[in-house]
């Protein structure tokens, strides 16, 4: 098919060899790329009951057939695989260079089992696997672990890279690459460490066939055209995603305190604003895209004057600092990159750090630690990358430690998994949208804080609220085949969806086709849930969100209950 090599790369770790299989139209068509085509191998390669950390947990690896092309936001690549936050499906995706490198390889998905021997890289290109020893490489930090196994690849190598966390399999362990790019939810890390794999290099170029370039370079440039005349388009390359602390403090669904109020009295100096003042900013592109919303950083006066990062980003300042209340974007930006360089997802150490403050708090841990304090944060991180004292409890995941503690009444989380930073007891879709998301409490399966935000939907009542999301869903899964950044879904809708999918693939779809696609993929990861123990009970928040926050809002349950109802309705039909 169009769009696709037709083949996928199986590694096995244990044996050290590697193998190439054929992928067949038929599969594609039903599974075309990316989380559908990464679904489709984990349901048939994982044996019901696998655990995540296990030798025999599929880690795949998969591209979408606008991968390679010109097309703007198509650089991001999605890593498949049981979750060991939360034992069910696990996805994350990565923007970046990395992307055609992977798919340059010549396949469509990399299927890694097995576990090595000792830590080990991979180097893959089109030709093949090398399988390398990295013990030299153990405990290193993420960035000096890029940088090293790529000295002496050629410029175009890229590559993934585990951190300290990783290696001891903690499961708030993510990927990075780009340096500062994240695979970061769901304890990608672990998995990967879990099989002592310290980095994968790629060195692809081979260029794959699409159906109609013509067409693509037409539709290329309505959507640029699309993005020109879009005020959000400026307020990306100037603000980037920090945009969102204004907007959500302003309608008080900024996640403040773990939890426990929706404003941040001090939002401001963590703001946009103040990162355009006290910042040096480079906004920096995922190529090719003119959204530009990633800024190159550097902390200009105080004690980390010359810290450079890309970010900080919305949802790591909601975490290390409104749910912390960390009331300074440079310890942020220091949280941030210690973080990075540990290979532990910002979201989720910012919502343990916080727990960890309730638990000292009610007498249930002994680490000392309270609101605005970030060098005790970035020691409790450090201890979590160590499995050391309170950190070896925290990285057993937020479900799992909750119990430990006996605060699972306290602990906030859907399915092991912290939710982003939108208040759901404001946004009630946002509400919808955690519960039944097959990955957790993820706010990126169907973006749906912005159809509230921006007024598009009433975020006060539930109304149509099941039926608005499954269109965002819908639209969001086949992004995720694709693979397309979120960002362009304002440039992006059915029309233009369908013209891609034709220009690429040569599939001829209607709209109805390509909804029955996204819906049995939605499907099918509700599925592969069931089959891991995670039945309809998991569908639900935590009981805090269905009491009254600071400010008065509050879900009820009868509401959160209507909404899946219906919401299941529809995804039966």
């Amino acid at each position: 098919m169009k769009g696709f090599f037709n083949k996928l790369l199986r590694i096995d770790l244990t044996a050290k060899n590697f193998s190439y299989e054929s992928l067949e139209d038929a599969e594609l068509a039903k599974y075309p790329g990316g989380k559908g085509l990464g679904i489709y191998l984990l349901m048939r390669e994982n044996k019901a009951g696998v655990a995540p950390l296990s030798s025999e947990n599929s880690f795949i690896i998969a591209t979408g057939p606008l991968t390679g092309t010109n097309m703007w936001g198509r650089s991001r690549f999605g890593v498949y695989t049981k979750s060991p936050a939360t034992g069910g499906f696990g996805e994350s995706y990565c923007g970046g260079s990395l992307a055609p490198k992977i798919k340059g390889c010549g396949v469509d998905a990399i299927i890694i089992t097995g576990k090595a021997d000792s830590l080990s890289s991979l180097i893959i290109d089109h030709v093949g696997v090398a399988f390398k020893e990295a013990n030299h490489l153990a405990g290193a930090e993420t960035d000096v672990t890029e940088r090293i196994l790529l000295s002496g690849q050629p410029s175009k190598a890229g590559a993934m890279v585990i951190g300290p966390a990783g290696e001891k399999q903690v499961v708030q362990a993510c990927i990075k690459s780009d340096q500062w790019r994240s695979l970061g939810r769901g304890g990608m890390g672990a998995v990967l460490g879990s099989k002592r794999i310290k980095g994968i290099v790629f060195i692809g170029s081979k260029e794959c066939a699409i159906a109609d370039p013509p067409l693509l370079s037409k539709v290329t440039k309505s959507i640029a055209q699309k993005g020109k005349e879009s005020p959000v388009t400026n307020l990306y390359k100037k603000l980037g995603t920090p945009l969102q602390v204004k907007v959500t403090n302003e309608q008080n669904c900024f996640p403040t305190g773990y939890w426990h109020s929706g404003h941040f009295d001090k939002w401001k100096n963590i703001s946009a604003d103040y990162m355009q003042n006290h910042f040096s900013m480079t906004p920096q592109a995922c190529p090719p895209c003119f959204l530009k919303c990633t800024k190159r950083s550097v902390v200009k006066k105080g004690k980390h004057a010359g810290l450079e990062i890309e970010g900080p980003e919305y949802e790591t300042i909601y975490a290390l600092g409104g749910l912390n209340k960390v009331d300074s974007l440079e310890e942020i930006a220091w949280l941030n990159d210690v973080c990075d360089k540990l290979g532990i997802d910002t979201m989720s150490a910012g919502n343990l750090s916080a727990f960890a403050i309730e638990a000292y708090k009610a007498g249930k841990s002994d680490y000392a630690i309270d609101y605005n304090q970030p060098k005790k944060m970035a020691q409790l991180f450090k201890l979590i990358a160590k499995k050391e004292g309170i950190g070896a409890i925290l990285a057993m995941g937020i479900a799992e430690a909750s119990k430990k503690l006996n605060l699972e009444e306290m602990a906030i989380h859907v399915k092991g998994l912290e939710p982003a930073g939108f208040e759901p007891r404001v946004l009630k879709g946002m509400g919808l949208s955690y519960a039944t998301a097959a990955r957790g409490a993820c706010h990126l399966r169907g973006t749906f804080y912005k159809a509230e935000l921006s007024g598009q939907i009433d975020k006060e009542t539930i109304t149509d609220k099941a039926k608005f999301l499954i269109d965002y869903e819908d639209r969001a899964t086949l992004f995720d085949c694709l693979i397309l950044c979120r960002f362009f879904r304002d440039f992006i809708l059915w029309d233009e969806l369908l013209l891609l999918f034709e220009v690429t693939t040569g599939l001829d779809l209607s709209q109805e086709k390509l909804q029955n696609i996204a819906n049995s993929i939605t499907n099918q990861t509700r599925a592969f849930n069931l089959r891991e123990g995670l039945d309809s009970s998991f569908d639900t928040l935590p009981k805090r969100f269905f009491k009254k926050n600071q400010e008065g809002a509050r879900l009820t349950e009868d509401e959160l209950s209507q909404m899946i109802k219906e919401y299941n309705q529809l995804r039966k039909e």
